[in-house]
């Protein structure tokens, strides 16, 4: 039975905590919204739940990409009668029971908002079913998990480091721009800016007044191998992307497997696992086979000239293992090379302390490269921010690359 057919103090009650579970789960409700839809449900009346919904949504609701998550919500406070059962799917996705509901798709923000516990609590398993729940973390220490193998790791790990990469301090190489702006130390004569001050003081020269030129970050292009070796590395990197994208810079990305997909409006939502998810349903070889060659040509052909300026740095991620010939992918590699400023290369293979470059796609592609760098684990993302911000990072190359 829906919460809200009861008294209109409960009315007032249930509606103000589902707004709270909203503003945990990462919305932007306030107050006013909440006052709004209770003299929005007093006209519209609780007759039908579909008006219900519509009034919550209308007053509720104010970006189209949070539709998903309120619909959720919605679903999970008014009507689901196995609501603490729901909760605990959310949060234990590794929970293995018989005959039990459809998992909840990707995004667990709205089941730690609706199902909140302490980090010491160990939520028991519903009546009557018996299930084997692993939910202990095997790193529970920070340095440990930044070390983690993205393939390794369970599913608490995961959401763990998904939170420790949310809290990585971003910084990118500044690049200077035709404009220029005031500064408070000596460089550039403002003669304008110094002509204003003398007039104002009678015409007496008391200080000059110094410009400096404009910088803004590096424009970043992420083009991320969705293929089935890659797939849990990408889905890590896609979050590392929408993190970079809600930054200060500008960010492009594009996903490849067999064939070439742009991903930028799909990470514009706010909330990264929403996010990634529309980039993993909208993409349909996620996780198939993968065609670099065909992919690069596809990128250099179509999409350089429109999303990849001559200051931009473009992130690579894949792990090189191409068939076929290797000729192709050497010359896609190098135009792709000459079309921007740095050409960073990502490659879990890395990971290994014997890793040596044999295979033929690795060895086409190594030469036209500026850095080549693990993406693995928290530590090698925590490096790769290091490399964007360093103006000189691609004048570097790793020793044994060379």
């Amino acid at each position: 039975m829906l919460a809200t057919r009861q008294t209109p103090g409960r009315l007032a009650e249930n509606v103000m905590h589902f707004a709270r579970v909203l503003r945990a789960a990462g919305m932007p409700v306030g107050s006013d919204r909440v006052q709004t839809a209770l003299q929005a449900l007093q006209v519209a009346g609780l007759a039908r739940r579909d008006d219900f919904h519509a009034v919550l949504a209308a007053c509720l609701l104010d970006r189209i990409e949070h539709r998903e998550l309120f619909d959720q919500a919605f679903d999970l406070f008014w009507r689901d009668p196995d609501f603490e059962g729901r909760m605990r799917a959310l949060l234990l996705p590794k929970v293995q029971a018989k005959d039990g509901p459809p998992p909840v798709p990707e995004n667990r923000r709205l089941g730690e908002a609706l199902f909140p516990r302490g980090p010491g609590d160990e939520p028991p398993p519903p009546a009557g079913e018996e299930q084997e729940i692993d939910a202990a973390l095997t790193f529970n220490d920070r340095e440990h998990l930044q070390k983690a193998d993205f393939e390794t790791m369970s599913a608490d790990e995961w959401r763990h480091a998904q939170r420790l990469l949310a809290q990585l301090p971003l910084a990118f190489e500044p690049i200077r721009t035709r404009r220029s702006r005031r500064a408070a130390h000596p460089g550039r004569a403002d003669w304008r800016a110094t002509l204003q001050a003398m007039a104002r003081h009678g015409g007496e020269l008391w200080n000059l007044r110094w410009r400096q030129p404009r910088t803004r970050p590096a424009p970043l292009v992420l083009l991320a191998d969705i293929s089935g070796s890659m797939s849990r590395y990408s889905r890590m990197l896609l979050h590392f992307g929408h993190l970079l994208g809600h930054a200060d810079a500008r960010v492009e990305s594009f996903v490849f497997g067999t064939r070439l997909t742009r991903t930028t409006r799909l990470l514009k939502s706010r909330d990264p696992d929403l996010a990634v998810a529309q980039v993993v349903r909208a993409v349909e070889d996620w996780s198939g086979g993968t065609r670099i060659t065909t992919s690069l040509h596809q990128f250099n052909q179509r999409w350089a000239r429109r999303v990849l300026p001559g200051n931009a740095t473009v992130l690579l991620i894949t792990d090189g293992l191409e068939h076929g010939d290797t000729a192709a992918l050497s010359f896609e590699m190098d135009r792709l090379h000459k079309s921007c400023r740095r050409l960073i290369w990502l490659n879990p293979l890395l990971r290994f302390d014997g890793f040596e470059p044999r295979a033929g796609g690795i060895k086409a592609m190594l030469p036209h490269v500026d850095r080549f760098l693990p993406a693995h684990n928290l530590a090698s993302l925590a490096q790769l921010v290091d490399v964007l911000a360093d103006p000189q990072a691609h004048h570097r190359m790793p020793p044994r690359i060379r």
